[in-house]
């Protein structure tokens, strides 16, 4: 009995397919669009895993289908060919990155053809062609020109071995999840995108639509609206003064303690001379954990802090309160400094009973002694407040800070803004320029695309500067519009 020549007959289907354009989506108004995009894949192995056509497959289902209804199909195909897979793979290789994108592009499309997927591949594209980041850089420079992108200097995952800013996701125990080298938090000057803009429109939009509530509560959550107050403590002694964010301004005669990120950059200034060795050993601690481990770890993990030596005035009632250190609060939500009640507060609470902090009651209704109070009740031991339920606390207590300049009413969420550099080599370059006074200008929009410049050496100098900064003629450039000496940007 013969066998079935697989083989033959898809080529000649193949090749049917590309000689008569089956998959083109031509230009007709006549009949409905219907647009069925996949995620382009990384070209960063030397070919598709199983992962690929289970999603591919299904979405082509989908696109044969609508165009038998009918609709005039685009189905596009294309590369997430720029980023640290393919740089991580081109040094392993010794081959140059835009080499063996070029090479695994190739692979991957001869896969997807043989697998008969109905691409129109003349719409094919790749992130890594300066046709398409023209793109990308015009619509930062729409981003920087509405003050949505900007530049600050913020705590970051470094990676020394990739010499790179690695996201949360990216790390655990400290280490890059792909290579399991060490991660350190660093401050850095870094390309932000200003998500937060954006955050109450997050908020209301979730109104309409259709989503199961588990997805909508977590998307909630992550946005993480909160209202509440500003309050200004002052440091004993120095009198600098440090704004707190809270929820609770109602607990204020109730607080005890203040808490610093590690990261704060208050805590190598406040801590005295006696803490200095212990604090720096456990802000060193930290550092080797990523934001997301520590939030996760927050409400489980034993909770440890150190003091820094130094004191606060609380605004409320004047007391001299401890400024402690601990790892449960985080450098980049709100002003990255929490004043605590521990008797309205449960991790507050944990972290008084462990280091044999006061815990003063401000709301009736439980036993701070045995746990949090968390509901609602008169307050009490909270002067002016005294009397009061929780939601006419807080609005007199807000007047009050607002009344004397020691506050003022306050949003916060917990959405940041995102971080967008990378101190890498394979990616579309920034489309600014910065002279010498340090004003950062953008590339005229007529010029575009900045394109990346092609060099040999494209790991990270040995004293920690981007690939880019190798590019000695493309880096020192001048200002179109003045003549002017510039320098571009490397990240």
């Amino acid at each position: 009995m013969a066998t079935y020549d697989h083989a033959t007959f898809d080529r000649k289907w193949q090749q049917y397919w590309e000689r008569e354009h089956t998959f083109a989506t031509p230009t007709d108004r006549t009949r409905p669009k219907y647009y069925v995009l996949d995620m382009f894949p990384y070209p960063s192995g030397d070919g598709l895993h199983v992962g690929h056509p289970r999603g591919y497959t299904a979405t082509d289902v989908i696109a044969r289908a609508k165009r038998m209804m009918g609709f005039n199909v685009l189905r596009v195909m294309g590369w997430d060919s720029f980023g640290l897979p393919a740089e991580r793979r081109a040094e392993r290789d010794g081959i140059h990155p835009s080499v063996i994108t070029a090479r695994n592009i190739a692979i991957f499309k001869s896969q997807l053809e043989k697998l008969g997927l109905s691409y129109d591949w003349a719409r094919e594209l790749a992130t890594s062609d300066p046709r398409y980041y023209k793109w990308t850089q015009w619509i930062f420079e729409l981003l920087f020109e509405r003050g949505l992108a900007y530049r600050a200097e913020v705590p970051v995952n470094f990676c020394p071995a990739l010499g790179t800013v690695l996201a949360n996701e990216e790390v655990h125990d400290g280490k890059y999840i792909e290579t399991g080298d060490p991660v350190e938090k660093r401050l850095m000057t870094q390309w932000m995108l200003r998500i937060t803009a954006y955050a109450d429109r997050l908020v209301e939009e979730l109104d309409g639509l259709d989503w199961p509530a588990g997805t909508d509560k977590m998307q909630r959550d992550w946005i993480g609206k909160s209202i509440g107050a500003n309050a200004t403590f002052t440091v004993v002694g120095t009198g600098e003064a440090i704004s707190v964010f809270t929820t609770r301004p109602d607990t204020l005669f109730g607080g005890t303690y203040v808490v610093l990120a590690p990261e704060h950059p208050l805590v190598a200034r406040i801590t005295t001379s006696a803490q200095r060795a212990a604090v720096t050993a456990y802000c060193d601690g930290v550092a080797t954990r990523s934001e997301r481990e520590r939030t996760a770890e927050a409400a489980d993990a034993p909770k440890t802090g150190v003091a820094t030596g130094a004191f606060a005035i609380n605004p409320v009632n004047g007391a001299h309160i401890p400024i402690w250190v601990a790892d449960y609060v985080l450098a980049s939500y709100g002003t990255g400094v929490v004043f605590a009640c521990p008797a309205h507060d449960e991790r507050d609470w944990a972290f008084a009973k462990k280091f044999g902090l006061p815990i003063v009651e401000v709301v009736t209704g439980g036993d701070v002694e045995r746990e949090a109070y968390l509901g609602d009740g008169a307050h009490v031991n909270s002067a002016f407040l005294d009397g009061l339920d929780v939601a006419h606390a807080k609005e007199k207590v807000i007047a009050w800070l607002e009344e004397r300049s020691l506050g003022e009413r306050a949003i916060r969420y917990r959405l940041r803004d995102w971080l967008f550099s990378r101190q890498r080599y394979w990616g579309e370059p920034f489309p600014t320029i910065e002279l010498g006074d340090g004003t950062v200008k953008l590339w005229p929009k007529d010029q575009l695309p900045v394109v990346l410049p092609e060099i040999d050496e494209y790991r990270p100098t040995r004293d920690g500067q981007p690939p880019l900064a190798r590019a000695r003629q493309w880096l020192q450039t001048q200002d179109p519009q003045t003549g002017q000496p510039a320098r571009r940007e490397t990240n």
